[in-house]
């Protein structure tokens, strides 16, 4: 295939072009084919990053698809919403999204490609229909399309903000009012397994509202106004609110540092969750085909309905009112930069 620059699109990055001429890529899946050499601008291969400028001959060879070589599995799915073009699935704590190093099998695709009949390709061989993202172990609501139109309105509901994600979020120490975080986040430079909040990384915004106080926890509805990896974690992390539980990001912390009226109860909590207590709760869009209002929820599962059981069945962790002691909060990490 061969597309001809023209003036109007000239100073363009070549994959924002190319995002516009191939309605049916990904700019992920166009910048792999780019840097695979699939791409030449005037006979020679060049970055995602090129500016196009009008006359350039882009020629675009896209590979054949390759025959899907992951076998189904009969795995259970809680699934919420269901239609020809779409499903939303419920999905709990410790299932993997999609094939990875680690994870071949048992994962969300698997139990998906014995659940449905056809996929969304766009994503490639390893993520049919997956159209986004959920941590391991964050529980909760995934968007799945089934045909490729489907996948392309969605996405572009994800790309223009228009698809509200809404999470609920048990974090460390009592929060004094609704709030919203924005601060950047980026590949942490110094434990490359995670992300931090560095100077120089993509903007990223969250707002949180108060749903409830207990004495060393708050429960909050969180929503998301970008969609960075491990946003949620990072953000509250960064303020000194880790989530409950958080393996990864100061979730679970030592008991020297738990105030000692509350250890018992922290103790058991921690017991009780062995992932950060986050869960993607409700999920807002119009339907990419027939431009319904989807308005879809999942309840809080098992195990973070327990922890706030522990939380009311202790006195000494109750509700307390506004404006009494509170449990000290862990120190707010600084803003690192890229070395």
């Amino acid at each position: 295939m061969e597309i001809l620059v023209t003036p109007e699109a000239a100073a363009q990055r070549l994959d924002l072009h190319l995002l516009g001429a191939l309605g049916d890529l990904s700019r992920t899946r166009i910048q792999g084919l780019i840097r695979a050499g699939a791409v030449l601008v005037n006979g020679e291969p060049r970055r995602p990053s090129y500016h196009v400028q009008p006359g350039d001959r882009v020629e675009i060879e896209i590979p054949a698809p390759r025959p899907l070589q992951l076998v189904s599995e009969q795995v259970p799915l809680d699934v919420r919403y269901e239609d020809e073009d779409l499903l939303v699935v419920n999905k709990p704590a410790g299932m993997t999204v999609h094939p990875a190093p680690g994870a071949w099998s048992g994962t969300l695709v698997h139990a998906l490609l014995h659940h449905c009949r056809t996929l969304s390709g766009i994503n490639g061989v390893l993520r049919p229909g997956i159209v986004h993202r959920l941590d391991k172990e964050t529980s909760g609501l995934l968007l799945v399309a089934k045909s490729d139109a489907a996948h392309r309105g969605l996405a572009l509901q994800f790309q223009d903000r228009q698809l509200h994600r809404s999470y609920v979020a048990l974090v460390w120490g009592r929060i004094a009012a609704d709030g919203r975080v924005e601060a950047p986040i980026a590949r942490d430079p110094h434990h490359r397994q995670r992300m931090a909040v560095v100077a120089s990384g993509r903007a990223a915004v969250t707002r949180y509202r108060v749903r409830e106080r207990f004495a060393f926890c708050t429960l909050l509805d969180v929503e998301l106004g970008t969609g960075r990896t491990h946003q949620i974690r990072v953000h509250m992390q960064h303020i000194g609110h880790p989530v409950f539980g958080d393996p990864v990001y100061g979730g679970r912390p030592g008991a020297a540092s738990i105030r000692p009226q509350h250890r018992d109860t922290a103790a058991a909590m921690l017991a009780a969750v062995s992932r950060q207590a986050l869960h993607a709760r409700r999920l807002q869009f119009v339907h990419p085909v027939d431009g319904r209002e989807m308005d879809i929820e999942a309840p809080l599962p098992a195990d973070m309905v327990r922890l706030l059981e522990l939380l009311r069945m202790d006195a000494s962790a109750s509700p307390v009112p506004d404006g009494a002691a509170t449990p000290a909060s862990p120190r707010r990490p600084p803003l690192q930069r890229r070395r």
